[in-house]
């Protein structure tokens, strides 16, 4: 897994997919509150209306590279994950969602507290 003290190094520069078509700006990293270890990231993207949104994309399997931070899941798919504002926040009852759009299991702790805390 990527230190989340590196990966904020690189907030605002490109993601891009496997294939390496970009999807947006890297934005923040989400920790996992039971291991802090970063789980998700959150990728500035603009629509053609010109408002943005922040994605989630999940950083299992993301490679550093010196030009950008690949991901292991399509841009078309990320494109479709949960998003928020960029003045937003993810909600507790939101975050079943984004683990469920690409496949993972959610699970809280086990006073059911949150499970993604921004870095």
């Amino acid at each position: 897994m990527i230190p989340v003290e590196n990966i904020r190094d690189w907030r605002g520069r490109p993601v891009v997919d496997p294939v390496e078509a970009k999807i947006g700006d890297l934005e923040a990293v989400y920790v996992d509150t039971l291991g802090d270890e970063p789980v998700f990231a959150t990728i500035k993207v603009s629509s053609l209306f010109g408002k943005t949104k922040l994605l989630f994309v999940p950083l299992g399997g993301a490679v550093v590279t010196p030009a950008h931070l690949k991901v292991a899941f399509g841009r078309e798919l990320v494109r479709e994950a949960p998003f928020i504002d960029p003045d937003g926040e993810l909600h507790a009852s939101d975050e079943p969602g984004v683990f469920s759009h690409y496949g993972l299991e959610y699970r809280t702790g086990s006073l059911g507290e949150r499970r993604l805390a921004r870095r």
